[in-house]
C-alpha cells in the first residue's frame, strides 16, 4: 500500500511542477520557469532541429524570454497532462499577438494560436531534467504571415 501512495504523490508532485511551469509562463516569469529544473537540465525545441537544443537554464530561458518580448500578450491553456513513468506529456495551446520581429518572421501584428506538446522528464527529486517541445511550425509561420 505504501508503494501505491508514493507513486501517486510523485505523480501529483510532477504534474504540479508542470502546472507551476505554465503558470510562470503566463506570468512571464522565466526565473520561476527555470527554477523547476535541475541545474544540468536540457531542452529541445523540436521544430528547430539541432539548433533547438540546449541548456534549460540558459538556452531555454533565452528562447522563452524572446517569445515574451516579441509576443507581450503570450498566454497558454493546459488541455491535458498524462503521466508515463518519469515523464509527463502536456498538451497545451499557446497563443499571442506578435509585436516585434521573431526569429526571421517580420512583425505584422498578427495573432497565433498553436497546439504544443511538452514532454517533461523528471529526476527522483521531481525536478525537470529534460523538456521536449513540439508544434506545427509551418502553421505557426502561416498564422504570422510568413
Amino acid at each position: 500500500m505504501e508503494t501505491i501512495r508514493k507513486i501517486s504523490l510523485t505523480e501529483q508532485t510532477r504534474k504540479g511542477a508542470c502546472l507551476a511551469f505554465f503558470s510562470a509562463y503566463q506570468d512571464m516569469d522565466t526565473a520561476r520557469m527555470i527554477q523547476l529544473a535541475a541545474p544540468d537540465a536540457t531542452v529541445h525545441f523540436m521544430p528547430m532541429g539541432e539548433d533547438g537544443k540546449g541548456s534549460f537554464w540558459e538556452f531555454g530561458q533565452g528562447v522563452w524570454q524572446l517569445i515574451m518580448d516579441c509576443f507581450p500578450d503570450v498566454d497558454n491553456t493546459v488541455d491535458s497532462l498524462v503521466t508515463d513513468g518519469d515523464t509527463i506529456r502536456a498538451s497545451v495551446a499557446i497563443f499571442g499577438t506578435q509585436a516585434q520581429d521573431f526569429m526571421g518572421i517580420a512583425n505584422q501584428g498578427l495573432r497565433f494560436n498553436s497546439d504544443h506538446i511538452f514532454v517533461f522528464r523528471f529526476d527522483t527529486a521531481d525536478r525537470i531534467t529534460h523538456l521536449d517541445i513540439d508544434w506545427d511550425h509551418a502553421s505557426f509561420c502561416r498564422q504570422l504571415g510568413a
